[in-house]
Formats: structure tokens, sequence, C-alpha cells
């Protein structure tokens, strides 16, 4: 991950922008409470929790990511916003939020197009639900599968993401499905601008 975001972390956003779909509905939709907590698993440049900090003005905001290189930049970012986020260098798999911020369980959970670069994705998914307080959200949004987009469009997209090891969770309503049913949860899902992402919520 540091090999590859070492330089393109610098034009990261301003490129990720007109395709990464989704993030600025998820960010409205999660609804924080006064005051409340927001981990983003994989927090990249920072540039969501800077956005869901200026829409939700009070509300305590966390991130981690793998990539030491994207925490350079996220660190900067959050730096110039004059916002208060607590980062950290981390495995959204096995991830301490408890030994690194003092905070085991958070209000508002979400990945952002992290999911589909992730091996475990599966194992990645529990483990943020897992730090969901009683009560709380776990929301992803992520690439999907451009249903309505047609085939031709579909092999394009997913050819060109694979060069940037990026996978689409064809499985990730099931298992979504799966884990509200294991804990009681509900879940809702969507596929906007056509099946080109997926977003999902488990409350």
């Amino acid at each position: 991950m540091d090999r590859m975001y070492r330089l393109t972390r610098h034009i990261y956003d301003a490129t990720r922008k007109p395709y990464l779909l989704g993030r600025d509905r998820m960010i409205e939709d999660l609804n924080v409470p006064p005051n409340g907590t927001v981990l983003e698993m994989g927090c990249g440049t920072g540039r969501n929790l800077i956005a869901a900090g200026r829409r939700y003005p009070g509300a305590r905001l966390f991130g981690f990511d793998i990539s030491a290189e994207m925490l350079k930049t996220a660190r900067s970012n959050v730096e110039r916003s004059g916002l208060s986020v607590c980062l950290s260098e981390g495995d959204a798999c096995v991830f301490d939020p408890h030994a690194v911020f003092g905070t085991a369980r958070f209000d508002r959970v979400y990945f952002s197009y992290t999911l589909s670069m992730i091996p475990d994705w599966t194992t990645a998914l529990a483990h943020g639900l897992s730090l969901v307080k009683d009560g709380g959200r776990l929301s992803v949004v992520d690439f999907g599968f451009c249903e309505g987009l047609g085939i031709p469009a579909r092999a394009l997209l997913h050819g060109w993401l694979s060069l940037f090891h990026v996978t689409p969770r064809a499985s990730l309503e099931t298992e979504m499905a799966r884990l509200a049913k294991a804990s009681g949860r509900t879940l809702t899902f969507e596929r906007p601008a056509r099946g080109y992402a997926q977003l999902g919520t488990l409350r």
C-alpha cells in the first residue's frame, strides 16, 4: 500500500472524486447523534472524516489506515481543516481502537471504498460491526457490479480497477445480510448509479 500511495496520495482526492460515488450521500445519512463518535475503517487521506466533521459539528472523529503514506496526507489535511480528528495506523481486520484511542465502540462506523481493497474483507466487515455501540450503525459504500450499465461497461471498469488491486465484492449484500441476522440488526441496501456503487447500512 505504501508503495502504491507514496506518490499518488498527493493527487488522490482530485483524481478519485469523479468515480468514488456515494461517499457524500453515506456521510449525509450517518445522522451522527450530538457529541457522537465516528470511526472510519481505512481513512485514506482523511477526506471523509473532514466532511463528516463539517456536517456534524461536535462529533468525535477517529480513523485509521494501513498505509503510513496515506496517513501523512490525512494528518496534513486534518491540520489544514482545523478539525480535531484522531488518526492512527492499523489493519482493519484486527485494529484495537481502545488500545490506541481509548474508545472501544462507536456510534457510527463506516467503510468507504476500502473493502474492495482488503483481501480478507469479510473479517474486516465483521470486525467493523463489533466496534459499533448498541443502537449504532455500520455503513459501507463501495464499487458495485454495474447491473444497469451493461457487460462492456462492467468489464472496462473492473479491468481498470484490477490494475490498482481493487476487487468489487459481489457478495457484499449477502454478507451484510448474514451479519444482520446474526446480530439482530436490520439491513438497508441499495445499488445507486445503476449498480455502479453499493451502499449498505446495518442498524
